[in-house]
Order: structure tokens, then sequence, then C-alpha cells
């Protein structure tokens, strides 16, 4: 109770019932401060200031404090400050002391252990930065909006960017924590800004994206492609210390759901980006600040965006780096489409970095072999020297491309190629392919020469020709053709074939 107060309402004539309800104390208190003051001569005359009054109420008033129940811990206090200071959490300790009988609760252990070793509050300095020299960065759940492209709700997190100085902010929802979308969203907020920040203090714990980014290495080269490309140095908060970035932790993404989404209707996402960036210029960059007692805009027009860092010449492509296997076929799978790399790195794990516009392919070293055009899911880029050469022809040889091959070769390879396409009944375009490599086996002239003795005997054929040229026949003369003379009539009669449906007669 504030002991002047009641002298100077005891010296009014108050009752004690009076001074009690006015100052919340119990009429017992006011009473006994009635007395003392009368003793002391308190109650007329001048009142002592306070530097006098409380040495002399401590000397002759001395407090009587109520009567304690005895701790359940008491007999073990030695054994808990010996724990205390092997640094033996309370928890263990309350264990420790069950073992050995106590009977107690934890809260009892736990008010002696703060009585022996209290706990002193932590000193909090508040950091100042000049302008444009930082912006802090967070990302959290926003609640849920309506997908444009569906029609139905989903999970959306706010993307907010607080400019140190001014305050001035950011703000931006998006349906998922991809990387890609994390770099864009940095995009987005910098050249809305018309500037960069020297240094952006970012989240470690709360946002996967952001934790991800000092967790995973393919992560850590996608933000500092970012932070290269802008010019900004990146600044993690220590884990479990909010306070580190204070000034968007409360005026972030809290602020938003408190302010701009509080009581809202749940939205489309695109009509809430909108928005939401004119509640940035109004609302939020209007207000006075609590701490600046300034509004956030006019600090941000009047002084900071004069000291961002100017945006570079060329937007940012936000690049994605992964770690990807090249698989047999001599592809690796990125964001589900397909890019080829050289069929000698099979098995290995590369680096694929995507863009909007490029993929690139990089080995562990970071030595380029690769570049593609990005494609959509289910599409397939294939570079055909990424391929074993062997490979090829199956792949590349069509039918037209296997008839000019043929007719570069000679008129009887193109002939027999010729029959072999034709086919209506088989597709033998394997089989032409095979034939036309016997050229690479041998050379072109023993082919088409191979092709013409075929051809002049009647078996214009991929085992034929294959044949020839294994046994080197392909140079001897060429002889007239051995032909069956044609039956003109069957050996047996009829009435030998049909039986007694002939005459009666027997096939014997």
């Amino acid at each position: 109770m504030d002991v002047r107060a009641a002298l100077v309402l005891l010296r009014r004539g108050l009752s004690e019932r009076q001074v009690a309800r006015q100052l919340g104390a119990h009429r017992v208190t006011v009473k006994r401060y009635r007395v003392w003051a009368e003793a002391q001569g308190l109650l007329e005359g001048d009142l002592p200031p306070l530097e006098e009054l409380q040495p002399l109420l401590e000397a002759t008033l001395p407090m009587t404090q109520p009567p304690q129940n005895r701790s359940s811990v008491e007999a073990y206090e030695e054994l808990v400050e010996q724990l205390l200071g092997d640094e033996v959490e309370i928890a263990a300790i309350w264990e420790r002391l069950k073992e050995r009988g106590y009977e107690g609760s934890y809260s009892s252990v736990y008010r002696c252990a703060r009585r022996l070793q209290p706990k002193l509050p932590e000193a909090t300095v508040r950091v100042e930065t000049s302008p444009g020299e930082e912006a802090q960065v967070d990302f959290g759940y926003a609640g849920m909006m309506v997908d444009p492209e569906t029609g139905r709700s989903r999970r959306t997190w706010a993307f907010v960017m607080t400019l140190s100085w001014s305050r001035h902010q950011y703000v931006e929802f998006v349906f998922d924590q991809k990387v890609s979308t994390w770099l864009l969203c940095h995009r987005n907020a910098f050249e809305w800004l018309g500037g960069v920040p020297q240094r952006l203090k970012i989240d470690n714990l709360k946002a996967a994206i952001v934790k991800a980014c000092f967790e995973d290495p393919k992560v850590q080269h996608s933000y500092r492609m970012c932070a290269e490309h802008y010019g900004f140095l990146i600044s993690p908060c220590r884990v479990r210390t909010p306070q580190h970035k204070g000034k968007v932790e409360q005026g972030g993404v809290h602020y938003v759901k408190r302010n701009f989404l509080g009581g809202r209707a749940p939205t489309d996402l695109h009509r809430a980006n909108r928005e939401v960036l004119t509640w940035c210029r109004t609302t939020a960059g209007q207000r006075i600040h609590g701490t600046t007692q300034q509004r956030p805009l006019e600090r941000f027009e009047q002084v900071e965006g004069d000291h961002l860092q100017a945006l570079p010449e060329g937007r940012y492509d936000e690049a994605v780096w992964a770690e990807l296997k090249l698989h047999r076929d001599c592809h690796v799978v990125f964001d589900k489409a397909y890019y080829s790399a050289p069929y000698r790195l099979l098995g290995e794990t590369l680096w694929v970095c995507g863009g909007l516009q490029q993929v690139r392919i990089f080995t562990a070293d970071y030595q380029l072999v690769a570049t593609h055009e990005r494609v959509g899911p289910g599409q397939r880029q294939t570079h055909p020297d990424h391929l074993p050469p062997e490979k090829l022809p199956g792949l590349t040889m069509d039918r037209g491309r296997c008839r000019e091959q043929a007719q570069a070769i000679g008129p009887a390879t193109t002939e027999l190629i010729g029959l072999l396409l034709d086919d209506k009944v088989v597709d033998r375009l394997g089989t032409a392919q095979r034939l036309l490599r016997l050229a690479v086996r041998t050379s072109e002239a023993r082919l088409e020469a191979a092709c013409e003795r075929s051809l002049h005997y009647g078996d214009p054929s991929y085992a034929t020709v294959k044949r020839i040229l294994a046994e080197g026949l392909e140079t001897s003369a060429l002889s007239a053709p051995v032909r069956s003379p044609a039956a003109h009539a069957f050996v047996r009669s009829a009435e030998e074939l049909v039986g007694h449906w002939a005459g009666g007669r027997s096939w014997n």
C-alpha cells in the first residue's frame, strides 16, 4: 500500500473504511498505519518527503510476516543445492529425491530450487539500424483462401518483409512454401519497394522453407544465388530467438492476421494480394507506429527509400537447385519433367539448377554438362550427343532416313530396303536398320555387293546378306539362279487322294 497516499487521506479526515476502499487495501492494514502515524506525529504538521518517510516506516513499523509452512523439501536442501551446482535439471532432481523417499510435488522442488538458485531476468537490448541497412522477413500461416483456378479453399501462407528503419512493409499470400515461391516473393518485394536493403534478417524456425535454407544444401545454393543477384546479405536468426527480428515478429504475420485478415470472410488469393498492398500503403503505412511514433510510409518515402540499393538491370530468374541421380535412360527427373545428361555420368548424382526459362545440369564439382529449355511436367528434353552412339541409330533412324541412306549406298541396297519396308503385314523397320548398320561393320561397297547377290538369287533377307558378308561371298561371280520347275499336276491321282469318295478305292 502507498504509505504517503494513505497518510494524505487520513490527514483529510477520511475514515479507515474510506481509505481502504480508495487504496484497495484491507481496513485492518489502514488501522495499523493510522496508529503508527499518530505515534509518530505524522497526522499533523508538515508531511516529510517520501525519501525520509520510507526509512522511518521501515525502522519503526516492522512488517510482520505470516507464519510459513515447513517445506517438504527442507530435509533435502543440501542435496538439491549440490545437484543444482552440477547443472542437473529440476525434473531430474525431483526424480533423484523420489528415489530417496521424497513424496512431495514437483512444484515444491521447483520453488526450493528457485530460492536456492534465483533466476535473474535477462536484460534486452534494442538494436536500431540506419535507413536501408536491414529488412526483416517473416513467413507464416495465414488461414484459408480460395484458389481462383479451382474454386476450393486452400491453406495459405503470408510472406512479410518489413524495413527495420521505417517499418514500411510488403505482404504477399501464397499457397505453398516451395523454394521457387520463397524466391519469387523476394523478387516481388524488392520490385514493389523499388530497391534492396543491405541485409535480410530471416526466420530460422517457423517457416519450413526458411528452415530448409540452412539445413538443405540445394536450398542454400538457390538462396545464395538470389542474394548474389540482388546484393544483400543473409542474416538468419538463432533457433528459438524470435526477438532477434522483433520488428517483423509482431508487425508481420501477427499484425496482418489481426488487422487485415481479422473478421474478413475468406476471399480468393488474387484479390487478397491486390487488397493487401493497398492496406500496406494506407492502414499499415499511415498508422502512427508505437515505437517510432511516426508514419511508416512517410519515413520510407522521405528517407529510407533513397537509401536502398538499386535493383539489378535484369530480373532474377528464380533458380532452384536440386541434387538428382542420372538414371539409366540418361535423364534426370526435375519438377516432373525429363532432361538428358551425358551417358558417361550414369548413376552419378548431379546438381540441377532450374530457372523459369532454362534448366542447367552440373557435375558434383559444378562443371556444366548440359543446358535445356524449361518444359512442363511429363515432357522430355533430349540432346542426341548425351546418348550412347550405338543407341542413336535405333532412336533416330525412321523409314525416310532408312531409304535415304540406302540410296546413298547403291541401287541394290535401295531395292532390298524397299522390299523390307513395303511389307504389308510385318513391321520390318528394325530389320532395315540392322541391315544398314552392316555398312558400318564392313563397308558400303561390300553391303551393296551382298545385297545385289541376295537379290540375284531371290533371297532378299537380312540373314542372307549377313551370311554373304560373313563368308566373303559378295565378290564371287554370279551364276544363273537355280530355279525349281513349276508343278503342273498332282503326283497322285484324285482317286488316290480322296479314297472311296472318288470311286470307292482305298488310299493304298
